[in-house]
């Protein structure tokens, strides 16, 4: 894989931030199982996860669509959202769990000094009691949700929020994703970005399209583009 930068980042990084799902934690399992609740509660067949996961990072529009078809224009579509909502709600944690080497990245941040938090589209409706649930983020510096400003990723307001929470300069915060929204949105608030390969979109996206400034395919990888204590 190539990266845009050759060199780890400036010394003047203070904290990474990260996208949550598909980058810090793998929810696809419990999103297509909310999903398939709905097709099985309708006599549907189930389908496999295979199925969802690549739509995983698309939130209800993407777990929908893959069940029913259904796109955010048809009929039925708000009154099925909010059934997804439910059903996913009643089982956040049952099925996710963080990737491979995320526990060990955070500790090794941590170690050396860096503060790290979340910045996600997901809904502080389902963000704060997942995270809640996860021992993971007890150490969190911040989580800012899709609605905790009034615009989501890809504006870049909510890492500029997420940065004024650490007490930060954006361009000392480096920002992880694993979707070309979170490279656009890193780059409009002035940080170091990171695309990460291994998540829901990296096997079928472009990432080096993304103008990420690094890119990883492991949690661990991430070490390596980090300035030396």
């Amino acid at each position: 894989m190539k990266n845009a930068c050759t060199v780890p980042f400036s010394t003047g990084i203070k904290a990474v931030l990260f996208d949550l799902d598909g980058t810090l934690i793998d929810s696809a399992p419990d999103l297509g199982a909310a999903a398939d609740k709905m097709r099985t509660d309708r006599g549907l067949p189930p389908l496999p996860l295979e199925a969802y996961r690549p739509m995983a990072g698309a939130g209800a529009r993407g777990m929908i669509g893959v069940a029913f078809g259904y796109g955010v224009d048809h009929p039925e579509y708000e009154a099925l959202r909010e059934e997804f909502f439910l059903n996913y709600e009643a089982s956040l944690t049952e099925r996710t769990f963080a990737f491979d080497g995320v526990p060990e990245l955070l500790s090794s941040l941590e170690q050396v000094g860096l503060a790290w938090g979340v910045v996600t589209n997901k809904m502080e409706r389902f963000t704060l009691p997942l995270t809640r649930q996860m021992p993971l983020f007890a150490r969190a510096a911040t989580v800012v949700c899709g609605d905790t400003t009034p615009h989501p990723k890809p504006h870049p307001a909510p890492l500029l929020e997420a940065a004024r929470r650490i007490g930060l300069a954006p361009a000392q915060c480096i920002y992880v994703g694993d979707d070309e929204r979170d490279i656009v949105a890193g780059r409009a608030a002035g940080m170091p970005t990171v695309a990460a390969c291994y998540g829901y979109l990296g096997a079928q996206g472009d990432t080096l399209s993304w103008g990420a400034d690094a890119h990883i395919n492991s949690a661990m990888d991430l070490l390596k583009w980090l300035p030396k204590p």
